[in-house]
């Protein structure tokens, strides 16, 4: 997952370990399922996991909270479990674009203020395959503190719409 240059540009972000909730590794949660081999990160299954609580379900979600993290993201993941993916802690409460290359599935990103509330939701963002051209790579914007991407129909499963509120853990939020 490539984001946009205001993205790469930012400063390193909080330290997990100013996180002060309860988190797993991603190997011992599983959220993803399955991955090509010779594109993934082999950090990603090391990335902690923490749950936040939607209307209708636990999301287990993977923490993309550095620069690196948040650019691959999910790229080359095939399959994520039920209720599972990631979410990308950003330094401000500002408008983010993320720009889809190497996603190969279709994703549900959910934008998050500070204090819970979903600002957007994009529904059944497109996957692109590896050969994709840069030009034709899905796109999509919003604003918020956090992004959470879910496997593509999750966020309606679950209850995710704009205005409604999750309850994220304290160490996310600065509180």
């Amino acid at each position: 997952m490539r984001s946009s240059s205001a993205l790469r540009a930012l400063a390193p972000v909080m330290s997990l370990l100013v996180l002060t909730a309860p988190v797993a590794r991603a190997a011992d949660a599983a959220p993803f399922a399955s991955v090509v081999s010779d594109c993934v990160n082999p950090k990603l299954f090391d990335l902690p996991v923490v749950q936040v609580d939607a209307p209708r379900a636990t999301l287990h979600l993977a923490i993309a909270a550095d620069e690196h993290t948040r650019e691959l993201g999910l790229m080359c993941v095939t399959h994520l479990r039920p209720q599972s993916g990631m979410i990308f802690i950003f330094t401000r409460d500002d408008k983010w674009e993320f720009w889809m290359k190497n996603t190969l599935i279709s994703l549900d990103m959910v934008w998050v203020r500070p204090d819970g509330k979903v600002d957007a939701v994009a529904a059944k963002v497109p996957a692109s395959t590896r050969t994709t051209g840069d030009d034709a790579v899905a796109r999509r914007t919003g604003h918020g503190l956090y992004v959470i991407e879910l496997a593509a129909g999750e966020a309606a499963r679950d209850g995710i719409s704009p205005g409604i509120r999750l309850r994220l853990p304290e160490g996310l939020t600065g509180h």
